[in-house]
């Protein structure tokens, strides 16, 4: 699965974003996920099965429990990806600064008075 197929979810997004504030166990994604998303326990830990076996999150056992994290891998191909695109994006952006500063310094001028 492309890394963009997987952020395309917006429940593994939210997951996610969730993940990056620190380890949460399955439990705690599902009942913030449940409560946001309406979907059961299962679906979430499916989500989760997708993040994991896409390489954005990790797993370990704690005891009984399983404490999910970001697997900085998975954000890295997505960013890796990204990159390709940037180079594009960024003549344009700096061209479009070029132009905005233009337009800044033509209103600082003084108008010319007639001769």
């Amino acid at each position: 699965m492309h890394a963009f197929d997987v952020l395309g979810d917006p429940v593994r997004r939210r997951i996610l974003e969730l993940l990056a504030g620190g380890e949460h166990t399955a439990g705690q994604v599902a009942e913030v996920i449940r409560a946001e998303f309406g979907i059961s326990q299962p679906a979430v830990s499916q989500q989760l099965k997708v993040l994991r076996e896409n390489g954005f999150a990790t797993v370990r056992a704690e005891g009984t429990r399983r404490v999910y994290a970001v697997d900085p891998a998975g954000v890295d191909d997505a960013e890796e990806w990204l990159s390709r695109l940037r180079g594009f994006w960024s003549q344009r952006l700096d061209a479009l600064g070029t132009e905005l500063a233009r337009g800044r310094h033509a209103r600082r001028r003084p108008p010319r008075s007639p001769e």
